[in-house]
């Protein structure tokens, strides 16, 4: 920030630290040659399909993984494992949009009206190849109640 340059975040990772974040780097940016205001990027995970039970399906690959590769997708994972770690699992994920195009606009559309980042970052951690290349594909097409 004191440096005048843009500032990354990996909101999907450390959702924890975010709003901490933001605050430090925006309060003290100082304008330089390469920017004149501060530019903010953040992370979110997206996991979009045609409907929210198949986008769930697909995330339950990402819900799943630790330090090793990614699993292939269990159906109705949540349902399946303890209520502590399901907790701890959505705490940490909770800057992941998981639907339908609408569930994730919306999703969207309250991520960026709340920080007001100036680009988003999306990752997405989707076993199956093609249906990672769709969720690209509808999250393209996908409008934020802001436009």
């Amino acid at each position: 920030a004191t440096l005048g340059l843009p500032f990354a975040f990996g909101s999907h990772f450390a959702p924890d630290q975010l709003d901490v974040a933001l605050s430090a780097y925006r309060g003290r940016f100082m304008p330089s040659a390469q920017c004149a205001r501060p530019q903010v990027m953040l992370s979110v995970a997206v996991v979009c399909a045609e409907t929210d039970e198949e986008a769930r399906f697909h995330f339950s690959s990402a819900q799943q993984v630790s330090d090793g590769p990614l699993p292939p997708p269990i159906p109705d994972y949540e349902s399946k494992i303890d209520p502590q770690r399901l907790a701890l699992i959505r705490k940490v994920m909770r800057y992941s949009l998981v639907g339908s195009p609408e569930t994730v606009g919306k999703g969207l559309g309250e991520f960026v009206a709340r920080y007001k980042p100036d680009e988003v970052i999306v990752t997405s951690q989707i076993f199956d190849h093609a249906a990672r290349m769709k969720s690209f594909e509808l999250l393209s097409q996908v409008h934020t109640p802001s436009g």
